[in-house]
């Protein structure tokens, strides 16, 4: 890849600047000849971050802001390779789309004094104009960052597989202004701009986080996205339709690989409602997030729930109670070993070679109460907790 160092002004840069707010995609520059956010390009989140303003403020400053790149795509046409947010918040700015704080004022670019205004437009930026192959452009792209905002993994993804696919995926789940966000963050973490909606759909689609290189590989050159689109729906639908009551424990879990293995499995949404609350009320149920998939699996993993155990004290108590009746009676302190036929029928063990167990098992309703403790030698508790 061959690189040429040029300068040019804010102005010139910013001539013929547009940009879709709904997309939020600055679209071009250079009165036209360049494409401000080529598909491969991250969504533009400086606004998002607040981070806009500091980029006018350096400029104000005559702060050197860095190397920006553009990859020439034809005799008199670029794109931008690196620097697309700060030359975005240039183009927003001088177009007053935003304002920035100036002796404790908030100054839109038509507000500021002429001198202030000329600093601006007249501010020199190194640029270097980029020629090669779109394995070579994509190579680098994935090299170099913006510091303070480091590509995610799905964006780097979308660089590399840049095409109709990505377009229309980026337009249905990296759209911040997609009325079906609000539904969606019920159920997904972070934020449609950093493509974790896109990201999801993929995961989901696919089979798995590790799966969706390939499945983008396979599918770059589709034209539309109505398997990703479907199956994305069809997990929230089931979501929510076993789950009548939206939860804040519900966000982030691992949704499409529960939908996977108990989507076949029949629910009755009012009880699952209930188990929820019940579960919810439930003093010693240390993980609320582990709730949904423990009620998926049919109630049987407690370990997902993290249910509070004995603590030292009477785990202390009642080993003293147990050692003591075990010792008079000549047999183990463990119940179980004392009803066997091996040489442990007697044997009296140390705590530390105890365990604390429930009586009454947890998930029958049983208590993590003094009264239904129990101390059983670590091969016992651990055999009948597999059962």
């Amino acid at each position: 890849m061959k690189t040429e160092l040029k300068t040019y002004t804010v102005a010139e840069i910013t001539n013929g600047f547009q940009y879709n707010e709904l997309e939020g995609r600055g679209l071009f520059g250079l009165s036209g000849r360049l494409t401000i956010q080529p598909e491969y390009q991250r969504s533009y989140i400086y606004a998002e971050s607040k981070k806009d303003g500091p980029v006018i403020e350096s400029l104000l400053k005559g702060y050197p802001l860095g190397l920006i790149y553009f990859n020439k795509t034809g005799p008199e046409t670029l794109e931008v390779l690196d620097g697309q947010q700060r030359i975005t918040s240039f183009g927003r700015y001088v177009t007053g789309r935003f304002a920035i704080k100036i002796d404790g004022m908030e100054q839109y670019f038509g507000g500021l004094s002429e001198d202030k205004q000329k600093k601006i437009l007249d501010s020199e930026i190194l640029i270097y104009e980029c020629t090669g192959t779109e394995t070579e452009i994509k190579q680098w792209f994935q090299t170099i960052n913006i510091a303070g905002a480091p590509l995610n993994d799905q964006e780097l993804l979308n660089a590399v597989y840049s095409g109709p696919f990505v377009t229309e995926g980026k337009k249905e789940f990296s759209n911040s202004s997609n009325a079906h966000i609000a539904k969606w963050s019920a159920y997904i973490n972070g934020s449609a701009l950093r493509q974790d909606f896109w990201e999801r759909a993929l995961e989901w689609v696919s089979g798995g986080k590790d799966n969706i290189s390939a499945y983008m590989s396979q599918h770059r050159g589709d034209t539309e996205i109505t398997e990703v689109k479907t199956y994305f729906n069809t997990v929230i639908s089931w979501v929510s339709g076993v789950f009548k009551n939206v939860e804040k424990d519900m966000k982030g879990l691992e949704w499409g690989r529960l939908y996977r293995e108990h989507h076949s499995k029949p629910y009755n949404p009012e009880n699952m409602a209930n188990s929820v609350q019940a579960l919810y009320a439930d003093p010693f149920v240390k993980n609320r997030k582990g709730i949904f998939e423990y009620l998926l699996g049919g109630g049987v993993d407690a370990k997902l729930l993290d249910v509070r155990v004995f603590d030292e004290n009477v785990k202390r108590v009642q080993y003293e109670k147990q050692t003591t009746k075990a010792e008079s009676l000549g047999i183990s302190n463990c119940s179980l070993c004392s009803v066997g036929h091996d040489a442990n029928k007697t044997k009296l063990w140390k705590l530390a070679d105890m365990d604390a167990d429930h009586v009454a098992a947890w998930s029958r309703g049983g208590a993590t109460t003094p009264d239904n403790c129990e101390m059983l030698c670590k091969t016992h508790n651990r055999a009948k907790g597999n059962r």
